[in-house]
């Protein structure tokens, strides 16, 4: 990390480790909102209504999430990087096709996002145990959240 403006409580180990897991839980998250508003854009079918507003709340929930990660970088004195080439070069999430899409394949396609998120956050409140309690427990925070929509989801389709 380089020395910026904001000066940060954790010391250089604890910053780069707790930063470098900020960083990708923010743009794990800014895709995902992503992902959500071109399905909501783009469901067609016999359940798209429901689709259609589900996939609403999960771009509130990945936008607050995403700002709270972001907020919480900068406190620790790092900038977080949320620049769309950022975010397509290093998201972990599994993407979402083109055009029209059908209610089924939509449900697929957000369970199998949620669920890269997650896999990736899990790694991260185990990188950060050690290094800041404070960030493990936010991003525990958002996985508990993101794995009941994941469950969600995933019921939908059974």
């Amino acid at each position: 990390m380089t020395k910026g403006p904001i000066a940060s409580t954790l010391d250089a180990g604890q910053q780069q480790i707790t930063g470098d897991a900020l960083q990708g839980t923010v743009v794990d998250l800014i895709d995902l909102s992503l992902v959500a508003k071109q399905a909501h854009w783009n469901v067609i079918g016999r359940n798209f209504l429901s689709v259609h507003e589900s996939l609403d709340e999960l771009v509130t929930v990945a936008r607050e999430f995403t700002d709270a990660a972001a907020e919480r970088a900068t406190a620790i004195g790092v900038s977080p990087d949320g620049r769309a080439a950022t975010v397509a070069s290093d998201a972990g999430t599994t993407g979402f096709g083109a055009g029209w899409t059908s209610d089924t394949d939509v449900v697929d396609a957000i369970v199998a996002n949620l669920a890269a998120v997650v896999e990736r956050l899990r790694a991260r409140i185990e990188a950060t145990e050690k290094s800041d309690p404070v960030t493990q427990d936010l991003l525990i925070g958002f996985t508990a959240r993101l794995e009941q929509l994941h469950w969600m989801w995933q019921a939908r389709a059974a």
